[in-house]
């Protein structure tokens, strides 16, 4: 079968819960379990095939699996996670391809948030409510008032936000994600709320580049042409219930299975694969036919 179950690396952040263990059958014996990296070639935190090879290793052994679309990128584009957020994220910004390259070594990071569960009264926050001078931006750092002029958007299941590169973010307590965004693991903290790191220490801060890199504005409305989010990097869908599709030579598909349990079939082996709620496959291009049953479900489905 050419459909692979992907295996996460996860993170113990000490924001994180419990519930990507007793929710979504991640295995992992980190505590707290704050994200689990579903599909992943980056080094900080690959994905894994059932021989335990990971899928960097696949990709090298198996030219043409991402798709013609994909050809334009040196490495693979996306890296999709699931995030619980039992305390609240701190407030982030990451940088544009360009800086990142230049000042990090890697890409930079446009991202986008599916939300699975948010408890009552949960919010984010997600640009500013209004256009800010860098001076202000600075000060407000400085004198704890930044939260002042931040869009604090109240959330509820299934909501959904896009994040280019430069947009101020940060997930809030209450709230479990669902998030595709570009391969890339460069995150510049701007406030922390004074929080102490593992080793006691307040965790660092990356307020020059923050500076250098935040759009400093509202963010704007996007036009996605019916699909939950759509950039260079991914085109991502929510699929309800069963449905038939085809993975063609341009792209792979990436499924997370968000919600229920089925079966995905691809046409033309006949072969058969049981899906659950917490899984994370991978269709290589040209795999061709298939079709996804079961109870309940509901999936994120990513193509580039």
């Amino acid at each position: 079968m050419k459909t692979i179950q992907l295996t996460p690396s996860c993170k113990d952040y000490l924001w994180g819960g419990e519930k990507l263990r007793t929710e979504y059958g991640i295995q992992s014996e980190l505590h707290p379990l704050s994200e689990a990296w579903m599909l992943s070639c980056h080094p900080d935190g690959p994905s894994y095939l059932p021989d335990g090879s990971t899928f960097q290793q696949y990709i090298n052994t198996h030219p043409g699996c991402l798709g013609t679309h994909c050809e334009k990128f040196s490495e693979f584009p996306v890296l999709a996670k699931l995030i619980d957020a039992k305390k609240d994220l701190s407030i982030q910004v990451h940088p544009s391809n360009e800086y990142a390259l230049e000042h990090e070594h890697q890409y930079g990071k446009t991202e986008m948030w599916y939300v699975l569960e948010a408890e009552p009264g949960a919010s984010l926050y997600y640009g500013f409510t209004h256009e800010i001078r860098k001076e202000e931006f600075e000060r407000r750092i400085q004198d704890n008032t930044l939260t002042d002029v931040l869009n604090a958007v109240p959330v509820h299941k299934g909501d959904c936000f896009f994040i280019p590169s430069g947009t101020l973010h940060a997930i809030r307590k209450g709230i479990v994600v669902a998030e595709i965004q570009q391969n890339s693991n460069v995150t510049y903290r701007i406030y922390d709320y004074s929080r102490l790191g593992a080793d006691g220490k307040p965790r660092q801060l990356h307020i020059p580049q923050a500076l250098d890199v935040t759009l400093r504005e509202p963010p704007k409305a996007q036009d996605f042409h019916g699909h939950l989010a759509q950039c260079d990097y991914f085109t991502v869908d929510a699929v309800e219930g069963g449905f038939e599709d085809i993975c063609d030579e341009t792209s792979f598909t990436s499924l997370l299975v968000l919600e229920g349990k089925g079966t995905l079939t691809e046409t033309a082996t006949g072969e058969s694969l049981p899906i659950r709620k917490g899984q994370s496959l991978f269709l290589p291009a040209g795999t061709g036919a298939y079709a996804v049953t079961g109870t309940d479900l509901k999936c994120l489905r990513t193509r580039v």
